[in-house]
């Protein structure tokens, strides 16, 4: 098992796409929670402020454990935000993590 970093970009406008997928995104992402799989993920607010309003997000990131890169790519393309066009491109990079130690 291994660490990847997966780094979503926003489609432009894709803000009502992005509340829809939602549930169903997040319900993957408590599925890796609940396999100790999970070490982070949340978006990144379109403005500097946790709460962007109607200005949306730029994006999205996930640090997961996977057995392979294959397999994180996999989960990727499978994934809500993916298959509904939240996401315009999409990342997964393996990922070392240092620190915290």
């Amino acid at each position: 098992m291994m660490l990847y970093a997966i780094i979503g970009e926003d489609a432009p406008g894709s803000l009502e796409k992005r509340l829809a997928a939602r549930p169903a995104h997040v319900a993957r992402l408590k599925a890796l929670q609940d396999a100790g799989r999970l070490v982070l993920a949340g978006p990144c607010p379109a403005i500097d402020s946790p709460d962007p309003g109607p200005a949306g997000f730029a994006g999205s990131l996930i640090v997961a454990e996977f057995e392979s890169l294959a397999e994180a790519q996999a989960w990727v393309a499978a994934d809500d935000y993916v298959t509904e066009g939240v996401f315009a491109r999409t990342r997964v990079l393996p990922f070392k993590k240092a620190f915290p130690a």
